[in-house]
């Protein structure tokens, strides 16, 4: 059975996409990186969403990247390979720009592409026995500036570097050390503290938490902002959500949050 990538509904306002290829582990042909691009613009639209969970089937692996059983069909040339990272990318893009946190769950192995797509969620929990990297030195392959870019964002020059020169994996504790993952747990809880952090960002005002992680990203980018932007950080004043926080407080309830 070819592999596939599947979205429920875990409970109100969290989603959870899995990469479902456990017997190649959670490789991602093609049609499971346009799949994936598809689902993760149809949940931006979501207005009821509040958090997202992505994950790989079984405990073995998050994802090991690319399937290059591909590769002839699709890899094998210069003009094959832009053809396949427009559209790899595409999905990459789609997981930067949903405006809804996104937890990676990581399990098991979590190498090449598997590693870009979780260096592009949000928050990354992973297992005591997962282990990290991108050993295509192996493979005469290198990775794209579009893919580069969140990988040295975590965890800097000189560690992107040294997991791309080197080529081996990192075990749990030294991703945690060099800030690739937020948390580790022991293995067998990792969808649990997945799904407990998801209920954290949930519980929280939405148009709070899509303007901090829109903000944030965009203090990335060196660009001066303009007063248009430095203007969106005073808008939240004028929601319901604000004047619904502010009261609740005030009267020591847990606040309903909407959304407005």
């Amino acid at each position: 059975m070819p592999g596939r990538v599947h979205l429920e509904t875990v409970e109100p306002g969290i989603a959870r996409i899995t990469l479902d290829q456990p017997e190649r582990l959670n490789a991602i042909s093609q049609a499971m990186w346009d799949r994936l691009g598809e689902i993760l613009r149809a949940l931006d639209a979501d207005e009821d969403l509040r958090c997202v969970i992505l994950t790989g089937a079984g405990p073995r692996a998050f994802s090991v990247g690319a399937d290059i059983t591909e590769f002839e069909a699709i890899r094998s040339t210069v003009e094959k390979a832009r053809a396949y990272a427009k559209r790899t990318h595409a999905a990459l893009g789609a997981l930067r720009a949903i405006r809804h946190p996104v937890v990676a769950a990581i399990e098991g192995l979590c190498v090449g592409g598997g590693l870009e797509l979780a260096c592009n969620a949000d928050l990354r929990i992973c297992g005591a026995s997962s282990r990290f990297g991108i050993p295509i030195k192996r493979l005469g392959l290198v990775v794209a500036y579009g893919e580069l870019a969140p990988l040295i964002q975590l965890v800097g020059k000189s560690n992107a570097l040294r997991i791309l020169l080197e080529g081996d994996l990192l075990g749990s504790e030294e991703a945690l050390r060099i800030g690739l993952v937020n948390r580790v747990v022991a293995d067998g809880a990792v969808m649990e503290e997945a799904l407990a952090t998801a209920r954290r960002i949930a519980e929280g005002a939405p148009l709070v938490a899509r303007w901090h992680k829109k903000f944030v990203n965009r203090l990335m980018d060196p660009r001066p902002l303009s007063p248009e932007e430095e203007a969106e950080s005073y808008l939240c004043f004028g929601t319901d959500d604000f004047r619904e926080g502010t009261r609740a407080f005030l009267e020591k309830r847990k606040p309903v949050f909407v959304g407005r």
